[in-house]
């Protein structure tokens, strides 16, 4: 089922105000203007009064102002160089506001927030890029220091990959899901924005662990594993498994079978506790594996 609340009828029309600069198809710069959806983001985001926030992409500042009157300390993170000089303009009046002009993705997230006077713990904002979505959340969820929460703009495909349940998982479901509760808001139509996009869009909630969901010893190795299953996802896992992942001769199905697996089952129909399963087991017969040939 759809986001209670996902459809646009009824609401008011939007305000379509002259833009700071021509929007840069490099960048995938589109500027959201729709009130009634910059508005909902800022009431169901989750953004606790007086908290502090992390905005990726200020672009025009609609979001960025309205985020300023719930926020305790706002950092506006913005490539465009045009852009940052707007921002600027436009946030001067709220003192509690700090416009940083770099790439998100070449800085730690505690260095942007202490650039522009702020510190952990914090929330994320941002309508962003859709073409470094997966970028930008690995960026911040596997950070030194990461946000409590994440609201984003995100192409509705991708939004609906990272709320996806196991049977329908990818890789992305998974590498989000292990650090975070992922819920769709709403959608956003194209004409939502300027210029408007080709796809549909939706505004997704990412309520951040302490620590991954179930437990993991090694995370690079639990992804090594993750891929491997999902480098061929059309085929069984113990057909999947060894195409990425260096097994003995004939053992993936004891392997699968270990972690309490069907080894006919496809990698999207696996959920969190059961990839986890299946690195323990791998891990295990890795090390039974090198104690064998230590004893050589």
């Amino acid at each position: 089922m759809p986001p209670r609340g996902s459809s646009p009828r009824s609401r008011p029309t939007s305000r379509r105000l002259p833009l700071p600069a021509p929007p840069r198809k490099a960048l995938g710069q589109h500027f959201l203007h729709d009130e009634w959806v910059l508005d909902r983001i800022v009431r169901e985001g989750g953004f606790p009064p007086g908290g502090q926030v992390l905005e990726i992409g200020g672009g025009t500042g609609e979001l960025s102002e309205r985020l300023a009157h719930v926020a305790g300390r706002l950092v506006v993170v913005e490539l465009d160089e045009t852009l940052c000089h707007h921002l600027r303009l436009r946030l001067a009046p709220f003192p509690n506001c700090a416009v940083v002009c770099a790439n998100v993705l070449d800085h730690a997230p505690a260095v942007l927030l202490d650039e522009g006077g702020g510190e952990p713990p914090y929330t994320v904002a941002g309508n962003i890029p859709y073409y470094i979505t997966a970028l930008i959340l690995r960026h911040f969820l596997t950070a030194a220091e990461k946000p409590v929460r994440m609201v984003l703009l995100v192409q509705r495909e991708v939004a609906e990959s990272l709320a996806a349940p196991p049977g329908r998982m990818s890789l992305l479901s998974v590498s989000v899901q292990l650090y975070a509760a992922v819920r769709i808001l709403f959608f956003v139509p194209p004409q939502a924005f300027t210029p408007p996009p080709k796809v549909e869009s939706a505004v997704v909630r990412l309520d951040v662990y302490p620590r991954p969901v179930v437990d993991v010893a090694d995370e690079e190795r639990f992804f090594d594993v993750v891929r491997a299953g999902f480098r061929n996802p059309r085929k069984q896992l113990h057909n999947a498994l060894p195409q990425g992942l260096w097994l003995p001769p004939d053992s993936a199905s004891d392997l699968l079978r270990a972690a309490g697996i069907d080894p006919a089952r496809r990698a999207q129909t696996l959920s969190l506790e059961e990839w986890a399963a299946l690195t323990r087991a791998y891990t295990a017969l890795k090390r039974e594996i090198d104690e064998s040939r230590a004893r050589r």
